[in-house]
């Protein structure tokens, strides 16, 4: 008769075996999940992240360009204005820099403002 607790008790004394049950719950590095328990909670949707919005002040500083300038290209319909504030300032969103890239490499290159604006009508246009 075997007196070994661990063999009545169906459980091996071998360090094998005891990594194998260790390693029942474990932790995905890749997902972060805990694999070997059931995924009883549902995940929280992500909280979404509001688009940045630039006041004039914030577009000039970031792009070097004069108020003026910024004013100008938003008044011909260069630069498109995303919404105002309840005190009627403009706001800007991020594409607004992508578009003064494009403008001032294109003045770089001779083009008239009235070419330029001509060039973005259509590429706005589809």
């Amino acid at each position: 008769m075997n007196t070994d607790a661990s063999t009545e008790s169906g459980v091996s004394g071998s360090s094998g075996d005891r990594s194998a049950q260790s390693s029942s719950v474990a932790t995905n590095a890749d997902s972060g999940s805990i694999t070997g328990i059931g995924n009883r909670f549902a995940q929280p949707a992500p909280i979404p992240i509001p688009p940045k919005l630039y006041r004039i002040g914030e577009v000039i500083e970031y792009s070097g360009l004069s108020r003026q300038t910024v004013h100008n290209y938003t008044t011909m319909g260069l630069l498109i204005e995303v919404r105002r504030t309840d005190g009627g300032h403009r706001l800007y969103d991020e594409s607004v820099f992508e578009r003064l890239n494009g403008i001032i490499a294109l003045k770089a290159q001779h083009k008239s403002l009235a070419h330029i604006r001509e060039y973005y009508a259509k590429l706005d246009a589809g």
